[in-house]
């Protein structure tokens, strides 16, 4: 919110002034500023919605990262492009579906427009479906009268699936008067709870123990595809059974009414009418294109690529003789059907009579030298309004200490406050690039620009399934298991080239001659085919591959059912109960310098979670070297020590223990938190003192080898053990370990877990965590 004053703070840029009233304009605007002058151009204009065009969905994606803290979330919609491959037998991601259609739907609502619509070149060129956005989204919230049997069935027929339990997006499930579902747009999935036909409670769960989290005050429900089996599209498909045999069996579905995936691929023979966004947009909007010759040569080589495909899947399915409509229409068609005028951004002058803005970038060196520092003085005696834009509220507090310590005086903002101050302030805003506005005295510099650490681009996005990471040994001929078309045969890697760029795909042959091309970033979707002996291939979209998975859920049930017991034999124990998070631990989780991925984030929250129960913690950390172990480690440890707990951390080698030592105790160093190692390496004297430490108190952290288990060791109130890699250690080791561990909080970390009858039968029932 606090960033939102900055584009008004640009009314000294005389280029923006001979914008207004201009049915076409050029403007030159460098990189680094186009997010605040396009907020500044929002705020300015009376036209509504202003669409950008950039070259490439990764630059749209930061355009609107940028423009959201501008303006505000509400303001400002990404409209995607498809990540499949025209007429790819494989329906697009459910999230990019909803996405679209919810800018689709907000440009029909006239209430409700958004102010910025930011779109690929890609995903301005592509056909939209027959009546796509024409549907308005569910509202629902507490208190709300809902008929559950309408609610379920409207959701089935808007592309949602029904499951025994809700894993992904696009999933529905209903237990008695619960209704579960993952809505297309939303980050986490929704919790119904009914009391006859009133909404009693509306929460989000989570997806690996099903069980409510977060209440929400009101969750918007929106199709999940693109292509409805609506009466229009039934009865075109009809009529493509004579026009088109060669797919007879997919218009064949589709005129049945069918819900299946890869339905959208044959979007270009259902649509009818051409229609693209642009269509949609009246006199009242304004079309912004950002470098357009590079949209246009991007265009260009998306359909000669789709060209090509063309030729190649003709001769595929047999349709050797048939037109193929296009899936993506020409750049020069987009604004044939609208009277908004055209304004374009350019990245270089075309010549010396187009306005430009001034502005620079920064370099990405950080304050390891002296020329930022020196720039930001400079800047600050030249009467320039700075502002640092910082990534949480605990970085923020170390960037105000780090610049005062360079002699550089910034003020923290609050994040409440309705104003920026004077001078130079730090603030809590996530921006991917900053600049500096001579004419406006304004420069905004980004935490990733002032520590010259790498940012995350975007946010990073829940995935469906955990990937699984043994690929390395996957051979052609080998089977496979696609989650949503069951068992197929491995085929190779192949590279196709689509838009100008070339990608990876991984081969999947069905029965008969169906072919899946599968992009090497949705490999989480397949898993190997372990039941050893030789499967029979599914076919596509069938029926088969959907009953297997029902017996196997039977199978789960009653297995689960079993675990019920043991769970109950564990969960008796008494242990101690960890204290909730502090504010200290905010601001040290702030502190890691990268982004958490989803999984060391689950884990992280599975452990802490773990430790504020009343029993024993006794949980299982797997990852790979580098996959983020220690920080679900040290998260533990700090909060372990919060609590007034001693924490150990438990290593098979000298090496291993002098490399977490300095790992912990710079991450440490901040807090009143002694750390000491613990190994061969100390002389007698400083053993005995970490030792003598240990049991009166004064250590709170030790790192150490087998040297901890030794009889000398005792800890005053050891709550919290970590054991990094145990498979190390020996018998006679792990039955000192299980002494160790008899009232205390366990975690254990390995890249290579022992086999589970060992594990269990050294270590008991577990909880596992996969990195």
């Amino acid at each position: 919110v606090i960033l939102e004053t900055l584009p008004g703070l640009l009314d000294a840029e005389p280029a923006l002034d001979a914008l207004p009233g201009r049915r076409q304009a050029t403007l030159v605007v460098p990189e680094p500023a186009r997010a605040v002058v396009l907020a500044a151009i929002a705020g300015r204009s009376e036209r509504s919605p202003i669409v950008v065009a950039v070259p490439t969905g990764v630059e749209a994606e930061r355009l609107v990262a940028d423009l959201r803290a501008f303006l505000g979330d509400g303001s400002v919609e990404l409209f995607p492009a498809w990540e499949t491959l025209p007429f790819e037998r494989v329906s697009p991601g459910v999230e990019t579906m909803g996405l679209r259609l919810r800018v689709l739907h907000r440009l029909f609502d006239t209430t409700d427009r958004p102010r910025v619509v930011v779109a690929s070149g890609r995903a301005l060129v592509q056909r939209l479906g027959p009546g796509a956005g024409e549907q308005a989204p569910v509202r629902i919230g507490p208190g709300d009268e809902v008929d559950q049997t309408q609610l379920v069935a409207d959701l089935v027929r808007c592309g949602y699936r029904r499951e025994y339990q809700v894993e992904h997006r696009g999933e529905l499930a209903v237990r008695g008067s619960i209704v579960d579902l993952w809505p297309s747009t939303a980050d986490a999935p929704v919790r119904i709870d009914l009391w006859g036909d009133e909404v009693d409670r509306l929460c989000e769960f989570g997806v690996a123990d099903q069980r409510a989290t977060v209440p929400r005050s009101e969750v918007e429900i929106l199709p999940c595809r693109e292509v409805l089996p609506d009466e229009v599209v039934r009865a075109r498909a009809e009529a493509l059974i004579a026009e088109q045999p060669w797919g007879r069996e997919q218009w064949q579905r589709l005129s049945d009414g069918e819900i299946f995936d890869g339905m959208e691929s044959w979007l270009p023979w259902l649509a009818g009418e051409e229609r693209v966004l642009f269509d949609l947009l009246d006199e009242d909007a304004l079309v912004l294109a950002v470098e357009p010759r590079r949209i246009r040569d991007r265009i260009d080589d998306l359909r000669a690529d789709e060209e090509d495909l063309v030729g190649t899947l003709a001769s595929t399915w047999g349709a050797d003789d048939a037109k193929f409509p296009r899936l993506h229409t020409e750049w020069d068609r987009l604004l044939a059907h609208t009277g908004a005028p055209l304004w374009l951004f350019e990245a270089v002058s075309p010549g010396p009579t187009v306005d430009s803005i001034v502005a620079t970038g920064w370099d990405a060196g950080g304050m390891q030298g002296e020329t930022l520092v020196r720039r930001l003085a400079d800047l600050l005696a030249d009467g320039y309004r700075v502002v640092v834009a910082a990534e949480g509220a605990g970085s923020a507090g170390q960037l105000v200490e780090r610049f005062r310590g360079a002699g550089i005086e910034l003020a923290a903002v609050a994040p409440d406050a309705t104003g920026l101050p004077m001078g130079g302030s730090v603030v809590v805003a996530p921006l991917e690039r900053g600049f500096v506005l001579p004419a406006s005295r304004l420069a905004v510099l980004t935490e990733s620009e002032a520590t010259g650490r790498r940012r995350t681009r975007r946010r990073t996005r829940p995935r469906r399934q955990a990937a699984v990471r043994v690929f390395e040994d996957l051979a052609p001929g080998d089977y496979v298991v696609h989650e949503q078309h069951g068992v197929a045969r491995f085929g190779g890697l192949v590279t196709r080239r689509l838009a100008g760029v070339e990608r990876d795909y991984l081969l999947l042959e069905y029965r008969g001659d169906d072919r899946l091309y599968l992009p090497t970033d949705q490999i989480e979707v397949i898993r190997p085919y372990t039941s050893g002996d030789r499967p029979s291939l599914s076919r596509m979209g069938g029926v088969d591959w959907q009953k297997k998975r029902a017996r196997v859920r039977s199978a789960v049930a009653e297995i689960a059912q079993e675990l019920v017991v043991l769970y109950q034999t564990r969960m008796s124990t008494e242990g101690r109960a960890f204290a909730v998070d502090t504010s200290w631990q905010g601001e040290f989780e702030q502190s890691f310098p990268y982004q958490e991925t989803p999984d060391q984030m689950a884990a992280i929250l599975d452990v802490k979670e773990d430790m504020e129960r009343p029993v024993p913690m006794d949980r299982l950390v797997c990852g790979d070297v580098g996959f983020g172990k220690t920080e679900v480690a040290l998260r533990a440890v700090f909060k372990a020590v919060q609590s007034g707990s001693q924490a150990a951390v438990l290593v098979p080698t000298t090496l291993l223990a002098q490399q977490h030592g300095q790992t912990f105790r710079d991450r440490l160093a901040p807090y009143p938190i002694r750390t000491e190692v613990l190994s061969r390496f100390l002389s007698n004297a400083e053993a005995k003192a970490v030792v003598d430490g240990l049991a009166d108190g004064s250590v709170d952290v030790v790192i150490g080898t087998h040297r901890l288990l030794s009889e000398d060791c005792r800890f005053k109130d050891l709550g919290l053990l970590v054991i990094d890699e145990e498979q190390r250690f020996g018998v006679r080791h792990k039955e000192a370990i299980k002494q160790l561990r008899a009232d205390v909080d366990v975690l254990t970390l390995t890249a290579t877990p022992i086999p589970r009858t060992l594990e269990m039968s050294l270590t008991g029932i577990r909880d596992l965590s996969l990195l």
